[in-house]
């Protein structure tokens, strides 16, 4: 004859304090975001986000048989690389006024080192911010900045 084992008590569950009453109406709640970056020379900036930061190459769009833009990945992350048309000019200055901050679980430290051993200079050392985070920075070819937080 087996013998039954005794099950263990289950611990009580713990009551959880019940939510706060949502705005009404609901203010916007997004689950991801995504940059769109006109370029002067897509190639150029497809292979500095790939080859000096790290992303991958995603979809490509194309009209009339020309590629006019590219998706950069980066975890759950995307950057879109537009090809520029230059109907506002070729002088047209890029990136002013605008900064994109990545956060990562990474070591930026080895990030940052990464970055500099293929050739491309920070802006920013990785260092401590005085609100306590620690960051690097850095501007792509067309002059967007980024500032990669460690989390």
């Amino acid at each position: 004859m087996a013998t039954k084992k005794k099950k263990a008590p289950r611990p009580a569950k713990k009551r959880q304090a019940p939510r706060p009453q949502r705005q009404q109406p609901e203010s916007l709640r997004l689950r991801s975001m995504a940059a769109s970056f006109t370029v002067n020379n897509l190639d150029k900036s497809v292979a500095w986000y790939r080859d000096v930061l790290g992303f991958v190459v995603g979809e490509r769009w194309e009209d009339g048989g020309k590629v006019r833009g590219i998706q950069m990945k980066a975890g759950s992350c995307d950057i879109m690389l537009g090809q520029d048309d230059f109907a506002k000019g070729r002088d047209r200055k890029k990136g002013d006024g605008f900064r994109l901050w990545v956060a990562t679980v990474q070591d930026i430290t080895a990030v940052a080192a990464r970055i500099k051993e293929r050739g491309w200079a920070l802006d920013r050392e990785p260092s401590e911010t005085p609100w306590g985070d620690w960051v690097f920075a850095v501007t792509d070819p067309d002059g967007f900045k980024i500032t990669v937080v460690q989390e």
